[in-house]
């Protein structure tokens, strides 16, 4: 049975479109690039999502929440090899990831809507007292889906 917090990420189950922009790295930053991510419950205990949007390359989330530390983490991993581990928050109008790691900081914040959620990625090389942004990301609810 879930818990009331792992509840609140329902709304994040089923199919996205994704655009990503003003990504920094790119040729041209202002150029959109479009993916998918697709978030589904995995035994009731944790939220698996699998995406793909050009640039990073593919990657897995799996979000969890423990409960005597009352907070929620998300794992990370991509085809690079690249694993890492980010604190979570999750309400009703907002989701926060974070990354305190020795070779950078990395952070998304972004507002939920039932049908979209409009949020940026950023980073750190100075341990958070100045931050560069590296993307914006636009998740969309694929044509036909419903909110979880």
């Amino acid at each position: 049975m879930r818990n009331q917090a792992l509840g609140r990420l329902d709304r994040l189950i089923g199919n996205w479109d994704l655009t990503m922009s003003h990504a920094w790295w790119r040729d041209d930053p202002d150029e959109p690039v479009d993916g998918w991510a697709a978030f589904e419950w995995l035994d009731d205990t944790f939220v698996v999502c699998r995406m793909e949007i050009g640039e990073p390359p593919p990657a897995v989330w799996v979000i969890g929440y423990s409960d005597p530390r009352g907070h929620y983490q998300m794992l990370y991993h991509d085809d690079r090899g690249v694993a890492r581990v980010f604190e979570m928050e999750f309400t009703d109008s907002r989701w926060t990831l974070l990354r305190e790691d020795s070779d950078f900081y990395q952070r998304f914040e972004a507002q939920v809507f039932d049908d979209r959620i409009i949020g940026a990625w950023e980073a750190s090389e100075d341990q958070g007292r100045t931050w560069r942004k590296d993307f914006d990301l636009l998740f969309e609810r694929a044509s036909g889906e419903s909110t979880g």
